[in-house]
């Protein structure tokens, strides 16, 4: 099915562009979402008119995505759930899950925007990709523990790790400067004449 796009879709094309898609990405998920049009010459006619209008639209879109990217810089969530000893997730952790989590901490975010690689089965940190708009793409990190003492530890640990490679990176730069201050001192290899006078 070909469709004209209302707005950039990220592998798909930008604003204005009439590209081919499967009937049910454009069914289900496209045209309720007013993201595309279909190609029809009926469509083609009204975007033309209305070209303007979507521009301006695509630009408040564009700005209010801005701002939200901004306030979800170097964010990291947390979530309990239940695991075995081993580290293994009885379930997992969905779209939805994440979602709720950044909700909760004020951010609006459907689940929709939230890309994973893989489904997550295990506790620990894993980072997670967030389309707040298609030109504003954000990685978040995401942490799953069993117990709230356990992410507490695992904060406590990075914190650590995180001030060690600090202080290891400050007494270098230390290191460094102080070299910096000696003066070099070279030292001259006598010539082949001055070798040959000498015997």
């Amino acid at each position: 099915m070909e469709v004209i796009l209302l707005e950039r879709i990220e592998k798909l094309g930008k604003l204005g562009d009439v590209v081919s898609v499967k009937a049910g990405f454009a069914r289900n998920y496209l045209l309720p979402q007013s993201k595309a049009l279909r190609a029809n010459k009926e469509n083609l006619s009204k975007y033309e008119k209305e070209k303007e209008k979507y521009e301006v639209l695509n630009k408040e879109k564009l700005s209010a995505a801005e701002k939200i990217a901004k306030t979800m810089e170097d964010i990291s969530i947390n979530i309990i759930k239940q695991a075995s000893e081993s580290g293994q997730l009885y379930g997992s952790v969905s779209t939805r899950d994440i979602a709720d989590e950044l909700n909760n901490q004020g951010h609006k975010i459907e689940k929709r925007q939230i890309i994973l690689k893989s489904v997550i089965k295990n506790v620990g940190q894993h980072e997670v990709r967030v389309v707040v708009h298609p030109e504003f793409i954000i990685n978040i990190e995401v942490n799953i523990a069993r117990t709230l003492e356990e992410l507490t530890i695992k904060t406590e640990e990075i914190e650590n790790i995180l001030d060690e490679k600090e202080d290891s990176n400050k007494k270098m730069a230390d290191v460094n400067a102080s070299e910096g201050d000696h003066e070099e001192i070279k030292i001259e290899k006598p010539s082949l004449e001055e070798n040959q006078e000498k015997l």
